[in-house]
């Protein structure tokens, strides 16, 4: 592996052992790599069965593995493949499309949608999010209405900018791999070819794309101003 994806390891960002899938990272490659496995992974691995506890009115697929004391609402629906790992909470109105593996204790929440993504355990996506073709570490937390962006307007192989660099990923979607730990505040953007590294936090209504160094604050400044009402 170069140098420049050295930095990028699966390990730089997540804790492995934070996941019982971790034979979908490569050391030898960068961590959006992982996304690329996602298929043929759950081709290979998936058995599908009910393990927890899920409503009548819920709506699951045919290929669909959902483990021991994971509640599955009302009104879910759950296309499949999919991985749901234990003591899940798949609330209501919550969307899982293809290929997506969520680990224990995680929280999929109304109008959340989900596509060929990687949660790890305990991440928490609740309120009016859009997950497609990421990776979100241990406990990693998307405010309301973070959307994680996939596709370039103009439709391009995704790149991730890191200072003067540009890295080129070989994907034509890709949104963000969020870090262990990490805080997206609500009603942020992170455009395609994101990271965000551990423990960092993003404020409330960023427009981000690139690198987010590990341990760091995201500021939004914004100014108002009050004037009477006449």
């Amino acid at each position: 592996m170069s140098a420049c994806f050295h930095m990028f390891s699966a390990g730089n960002y997540l804790d492995l052992s934070r996941t019982i899938h971790g034979l979908l990272f490569d050391d030898e490659q960068p961590v959006w790599s992982a996304l690329t496995r996602i298929e043929g992974y759950l081709q290979f691995k998936l058995k599908p069965e009910i393990l927890g506890n899920v409503s009548p009115k819920a709506t699951l697929g045919d290929q669909v593995f959902i483990d021991e004391g994971s509640v599955v609402e009302a009104g879910a629906v759950i296309k499949g493949p999919a991985w749901i790992g234990k003591n899940c909470h798949i609330r209501s109105g919550a969307y899982i499309r293809e290929n997506v593996i969520v680990g224990d204790g995680c929280v999929l929440g109304n109008s959340c949608e989900f596509k060929n993504c990687i949660l790890f355990d305990n991440c928490e996506v609740p309120h009016f999010n859009y997950v497609g073709d990421a990776v979100l570490g241990y406990k990693a937390h998307l405010g309301a209405g973070v959307i994680l962006s996939n596709v370039r307007l103009d439709r391009a192989p995704v790149v991730v900018h890191h200072g003067s660099e540009r890295i080129a990923t070989g994907l034509r979607k890709f949104s963000a791999v969020v870090g262990d730990h990490a805080e997206v505040g609500c009603n942020s953007v992170l455009s395609p070819g994101t990271l965000i590294g551990r423990r960092s936090i993003v404020y409330p209504c960023a427009n981000f794309a690139g690198v987010l160094p590990e341990s760091s604050i995201l500021k939004v400044r914004q100014q108002h101003e009050v004037a009477e009402r006449r």
